[in-house]
C-alpha cells in the first residue's frame, strides 16, 4: 500500500501501481469458499472425481478468485492520506481466463485506470487488475475494478 496526496493521483494514471506478494489457493481454502457460497460442484471439492475432468484436479471458483483481489490489492494499490473509508464500488468488466488449480499461488497486477474526485473528499478510483497464476503463462483473470476512498 502506497499512501499519495490526492491531488497526485493524476500521476499515476495509466501506470502500474503495485504488484501483490503471492497468495497459495489451498484445498482448504477452496472447500471454505464452497461452504461460504454453497457451491460444491465436484470440480471444486471433490479431488478423485475431478481428476477425470478436463482441469486433471480441483480448481478454484472463479468468484474465489475474483474476491482474492481484495487481499492482493491490501499492499498493491494507492491509498490516499487521510482516508476514513475505502469501498468496492463494482466493476466495469470481468473475465475469467484460465481455472486455478488447487495448490497453486497467485498474485495481483494493478494499473490505475483513472481517479475522479466525486464530492468533496470521495475519489471513484478505477483499476485494471490482473490476477497471475505462478508458473503459468496465462492470466487467471483480469477485470476493471471501481472502487471508492472517503477521505
Amino acid at each position: 500500500m502506497k499512501f499519495v496526496k490526492a491531488e497526485e493521483l493524476v500521476n499515476y494514471v495509466g501506470k502500474e501501481v503495485g504488484v501483490s506478494d503471492w497468495c497459495e489457493i489451498s484445498q482448504d481454502r477452496i472447500n471454505q469458499f464452497a461452504d461460504v457460497t454453497e457451491d460444491h460442484q465436484y470440480i471444486h471439492v471433490d479431488p478423485e472425481a475431478a481428476k477425470a475432468s478436463p482441469f486433471g484436479t480441483t480448481v478454484a471458483h472463479g468468484f474465489l478468485t475474483l474476491s482474492m483481489l481484495s487481499k492482493l490489492a491490501e499492499s498493491s494499490v494507492l491509498v490516499i492520506e487521510g482516508v476514513k473509508a475505502g469501498v468496492n464500488y463494482g466493476f466495469d468488466k470481468v473475465r475469467f481466463i484460465t481455472p486455478v488449480k488447487s495448490g497453486k499461488r497467485i498474485r495481483g497486477r494493478f494499473k490505475l485506470m483513472k481517479a475522479d474526485q466525486r464530492l468533496p473528499g470521495q475519489w471513484a478510483i478505477k483499476y485494471a487488475a490482473t490476477v497471475e497464476i505462478e508458473g503459468e503463462e496465462k492470466l487467471a483473470l483480469v477485470a476493471e475494478w471501481l472502487t471508492m476512498q472517503i477521505t
